[in-house]
């Protein structure tokens, strides 16, 4: 379903206005996913009402048990509180292309399966990252299965686990219900799981890692919660969560493209 092209660019910069006034983004974050829900909402109701259901979920999980994950979490993440910019083109950026790509004209199932496997790996992420956080057991290295601190890059627990697949597995879901087919569904299901999975991967080797001069623990954080400048522990100096979270979608949008073309060739057969 389509709307008047100037009825759905409006529609964009409404909702991230709610958004914004709600507390959820900054105002660099509500430009840019404004711009995003311009582009999806031409694109098409179907790739709108995606793009709203991953940040609405994003944005009630983000309260759900807010002061607990803030108290577990304070002193190894960087950014806490309100999406800026950044975070929101890293984990909307690939839907936003494939958006755009339908927009002019390419609106192709492979398309399709790439933008919506880059969501659901953003998606997956996500839910497996403000649910996992509240697990009663410590995260585990994916690396060394040692235990780690809640937030920190590279964890992995088994209620994060099982939201990470809910998330995707929901979005496959919900495209499916919306009129997509399903081989882009199961491509975009398998392309969120992969993605979120290498997200833990990429935060548990690649990421760069710092480490607390007052208290000798691993954080994200450039500073301590005292002011206190933290030290480089490990990692690309230049690869933050940010620049890991785009990786992930990128590479939760390939696996999506490898699986459309597996089921849609078998099922040619």
């Amino acid at each position: 379903m389509t709307l008047p092209p100037l009825v759905a660019a409006a529609l964009g910069p409404l909702v991230a206005g709610l958004v914004w006034r709600a507390g959820m983004l900054t105002g660099g974050g509500a430009l840019i996913a404004a711009a995003l829900g311009s582009v999806a909402a031409v694109a098409g109701l179907d790739w709108m009402l995606l793009l709203l259901g991953f940040f609405l979920t994003s944005v009630l999980l983000g309260r759900l048990g807010r002061e607990e994950k803030q108290r577990r979490s304070a002193s190894v993440i960087q950014k806490q509180g309100p999406r800026d910019a950044a975070q929101v083109l890293a984990n909307g950026g690939i839907f936003g292309l494939g958006a755009a790509a339908a927009v002019g004209g390419t609106s192709s199932g492979a398309v399709a399966a790439v933008a919506l496997g880059g969501l659901a790996a953003a998606m997956a992420d996500t839910w497996g990252t403000e649910i996992g956080m509240l697990s009663r057991t410590a995260p585990r290295s994916v690396l060394t299965w040692g235990p780690l601190q809640p937030g920190m890059s590279g964890g992995v627990s088994l209620l994060g686990l099982a939201a990470t697949a809910g998330g995707a597995l929901l979005l496959g879901l919900a495209a499916l219900l919306l009129g997509w087919t399903a081989p882009v569904a199961i491509a975009a299901t398998l392309g969120g799981i992969t993605g979120a999975m290498a997200d833990s991967l990429l935060g548990a080797t690649l990421q760069h890692r710092r480490r607390s001069a007052r208290t000798g623990r691993l954080t994200e954080r450039v500073t301590d919660l005292d002011g206190t400048p933290t030290v480089h522990a490990g990692g690309l100096r230049w690869l933050d969560n940010d620049g890991v979270n785009f990786a992930a979608t990128l590479i939760g949008a390939g696996m999506a493209f490898q699986v459309h073309f597996l089921v849609t060739k078998l099922g040619a057969r």
